[in-house]
C-alpha cells in the first residue's frame, strides 16, 4: 500500500512545478511587455497600478517598480500627465481613447479598455499608448497610399473606356523614320511636345509612343479629347473637386485629370478647342505645377508631362484672339508635324497589311489583297488618313465573299480622287492576255504583291527579299 507520505511527495512536486511555471510565466510576461514598442499599463478596478512596462516608465519619467501600487489619480495630481484615460474607462465602463501629454509636452495616443468578469464587474483596466508623432506619420502614410490607390483606380476606370487597339507606329517612309528618330530622343526628357497634323494621322499613337519610351512609362498615360468635354465641366474634370463642392457632385469627391496623370503623361488632344477661360487655368498649371480641387483650400503638386495635339492653325487662332499666345509658346516647346498619308505613300501598304492581319486574327480569316487592291491603295489620296484606311479595309474584309480582296464593289473605286487608270487594272482572277511583255509584267506584279503580303507591307524587307532597291520596288508597285 502507498503510504500517506508517498502520496504527499508527488503533490508537493506538482505544487513546486506550478509555482516554477508561474514564476517563469511572470518573467516571460514582463520581458514581453518590456520589449513591446507600445507603452503598456495595467491597473485594478480602482486605478491602482498592477503592471507597467519600460515604455510607460519613459513617458512618465518614473521607474516601473516605483509605479506599481500607486493610483493613477496621484500621477495626474502631481502633473506626471494631464489626464487619465484609465479613470475615464473605469467611470464610463467602456473603451476610452485620447491624447495624453506628459509634463514636457510629449504626446501619446492612449487607449484604455476595461476587462469585465461574468457578473459584469470590472476586473482590471489595460492601457496601451504610442507616440502621437508616429501615429500621425502612419495616418499620413495611409492617407497618401489611399490617395494613390484612388488615383490609380480612377485612372484604370478612365482608361477602360479608351480604345487601345492599333497603337503601334508604322514608319516605312523616310519622313516617318526621321520623326521616329526625333521622338525617341525627346521621349527621354520631360519637355512639352506639340503634335500637329490632320485628323487621322496618328497623333495619339505618337503621343503613346513618346510616353512608352519615356522615364514615366510605368506611370499613367491619360488621353483627353478637349473637344469632347462640355465647357461647363472642364474645370471639374481637369482639377477635380472635394466632397460637397457643388450639387450633384460625387459624395466622396473626385480627383481631376491633373492628379490622375501625376508622375505620368497627360495627352491633350484637340487643344485648340479649349475655351479661353480654361486656357488661362491650364497655363497656370504648366507654369506652377500646382493644382487645387474645386472647393478645396489646399494645393497639390502635379508632376505631369504634357503632350498637346491639334489639327488647326494655332497661330491663325492667336491672331483671331481665339487662342492665348503665352499658352501656345508654353506648349510649343518641341513641335512635331505628322505628314498626311498621301505624303507618306510607302507607309500605305504597311498599314494596310497590319490592319488586314489584325482583322484576320480577330475574325479567324485568311484574306489577302489582290494586285488590283494593292494598286488602288496606292492611287487613292486618303483624305481621312490612317483612320480612313483602317475603316475601308475593315469594310472590305467584312463584306467580301472570297479570300481575295479587291475594290470592285466598294464605293472607293468610284472616288474622283483615284487615278483614272486604276479602274482598268486586271484582277488576280483574270486570265493572262496580251503580249509576253504584258504577261511578264502581270506575273511580276503578282509576285511582288505576294512578297509584300508575306512581309506585312514592309517595303524595305520586301525589297531585300526581292533583291532590288526599295526605291525600285516602290516604282514597280505604283507603276503596275
Amino acid at each position: 500500500m502507498t503510504s500517506a507520505l508517498e502520496k504527499q511527495i508527488p503533490r508537493q512536486q506538482d505544487v513546486q512545478a506550478d509555482e516554477l511555471r508561474k514564476t517563469l510565466g511572470q518573467q516571460f510576461l514582463q520581458q514581453i511587455i518590456d520589449n513591446s514598442f507600445d507603452s503598456i499599463f495595467v491597473t485594478d478596478r480602482y486605478g491602482n497600478v498592477l503592471l507597467a512596462n519600460a515604455g510607460t516608465g519613459e513617458f512618465m519619467e518614473t521607474k516601473t517598480e516605483d509605479m506599481v501600487g500607486k493610483n493613477v489619480k496621484d500621477f495626474v495630481k502631481s502633473g506626471v500627465y494631464d489626464w487619465s484615460p484609465t479613470m475615464e474607462a473605469i467611470k464610463t465602463r467602456s473603451l476610452v481613447s485620447g491624447i495624453v501629454r506628459n509634463k514636457h509636452g510629449v504626446q501619446q495616443m492612449a487607449t484604455s479598455k476595461p476587462l469585465m468578469d461574468e457578473g459584469g464587474d470590472i476586473i482590471m483596466i489595460i492601457t496601451n499608448a504610442r507616440d502621437k508623432d508616429l501615429v500621425d506619420q502612419y495616418i499620413a502614410a495611409l492617407d497618401k497610399e489611399r490617395t494613390s490607390v484612388h488615383r490609380y483606380k480612377t485612372a484604370v476606370e478612365y482608361l477602360s473606356e479608351v480604345d487601345l487597339e492599333n497603337k503601334e507606329i508604322v514608319a516605312e517612309s523616310q519622313q516617318m523614320r526621321k520623326i521616329m528618330r526625333i521622338s525617341n530622343v525627346i521621349a527621354r526628357t520631360d519637355s512639352t511636345v506639340m503634335l500637329i497634323g490632320e485628323t487621322g494621322t496618328g497623333k495619339e499613337v505618337m503621343a503613346r509612343h513618346i510616353h512608352r519610351n519615356s522615364l514615366r512609362s510605368k506611370e499613367p498615360f491619360i488621353p483627353v479629347n478637349c473637344a469632347a468635354i462640355p465647357h461647363e465641366l472642364l474645370e471639374s474634370e481637369f482639377f477635380g473637386y472635394v466632397r460637397g463642392a457643388f450639387s450633384g457632385a460625387n459624395p466622396h469627391g473626385k480627383p481631376g485629370l491633373f492628379e490622375i496623370a501625376d508622375k505620368g503623361t497627360l495627352f491633350l488632344d484637340e487643344i485648340a478647342e479649349l475655351p479661353l477661360a480654361m486656357q488661362s487655368k491650364l497655363l497656370r498649371v504648366l507654369e506652377s505645377s500646382e493644382v487645387q480641387r474645386l472647393g478645396d483650400t489646399k494645393t497639390y503638386h502635379a508632376d505631369v508631362r504634357f503632350i498637346a495635339a491639334t489639327n488647326r492653325d494655332l497661330k491663325a487662332m492667336i491672331s483671331q484672339k481665339l487662342f492665348r499666345s503665352d499658352l501656345y509658346y508654353r506648349l510649343n516647346v518641341i513641335p512635331i508635324s505628322l505628314p498626311s498619308l498621301k505624303d507618306r505613300t510607302e507607309d500605305i501598304l504597311a498599314f494596310a497589311h497590319k490592319f488586314l492581319e489584325e482583322l484576320n486574327r480577330k475574325y479567324a480569316l485568311k484574306k489577302q489583297f489582290s494586285t488590283q487592291a494593292t494598286q488602288l491603295l496606292f492611287n487613292y489620296n486618303w483624305p481621312g488618313n490612317v483612320r480612313e484606311l483602317r475603316n475601308v479595309i475593315e469594310r472590305l474584309v467584312i463584306t467580301s465573299a472570297g479570300d481575295i480582296l479587291n475594290f470592285e464593289d466598294d464605293s472607293l473605286v468610284n472616288s474622283k480622287t483615284r487615278l483614272e487608270s486604276a479602274e482598268s487594272l486586271p484582277s488576280i482572277n483574270t486570265r493572262y492576255k496580251g503580249t509576253l511583255k504584258d504577261v511578264i509584267k502581270a506575273v511580276e506584279g503578282e509576285y511582288i504583291n505576294q512578297v509584300l503580303t508575306e512581309c506585312g507591307g514592309r517595303v524595305g524587307e520586301a525589297a531585300k527579299r526581292l533583291g532590288i532597291h526599295r526605291t525600285m520596288l516602290y516604282r514597280k508597285t505604283i507603276g503596275r
